[in-house]
């Protein structure tokens, strides 16, 4: 027995499958996050304190992975991290942006309470900050919450 042919909408529809399909088994697809404790790090390739940053974080519990970029001004500008807030590096965690050295506690927080943020920055590098540690003395800072329309606030005061 002979199957009737297909119409070319059925075969285009099964070979845009296929391909899908092909995509999501090799890991090609855009990854969705299945858990708010997975986070995708931006830092310049030449910079040692995001990695410590990214070890602070994994320590806290999160799953942290490391995305070398050498246009860290198109990752934020992407990111919509407004200038005055930026920092080293730029981190994606749950459909936030955490920018620069923010302490997982803070991070942790704003997942559990989910503001209407677009993220959180620690302006600058303060020392002291995580992965900012060091035999100086710790700097007081601030934790700062920014939305879509480049408005902020304190978000916490470490």
């Amino acid at each position: 027995m002979t199957s009737a042919p297909r119409s070319p909408l059925l075969r285009s529809f099964g070979r845009g499958l296929s391909t899908l399909a092909s995509a999501v088994a090799l890991g090609l697809a855009t990854p969705a996050f299945g858990s708010p404790d997975e986070v995708v790090m931006y830092k310049d390739p030449n910079c040692g304190c995001c990695g410590k940053w990214a070890e602070h974080m994994r320590s806290a519990g999160f799953a942290v992975k490391e995305v070398a970029s050498p246009r860290m001004d198109l990752v934020k500008q992407e990111a919509g991290v407004p200038e005055a807030l930026g920092s080293c590096h730029t981190a994606k965690v749950a459909g936030y942006v955490v920018e620069g050295h923010v302490p997982a506690a803070d991070v942790r927080r704003m997942l559990t309470e989910k503001p209407a943020i677009r993220g959180l920055s620690a302006p600058g590098m303060p020392l002291g900050s995580p992965g900012m540690e060091g035999p100086y003395p710790a700097e007081r800072y601030d934790v700062v919450s920014f939305d879509a329309q480049g408005r902020s606030a304190v978000f916490s005061k470490h």
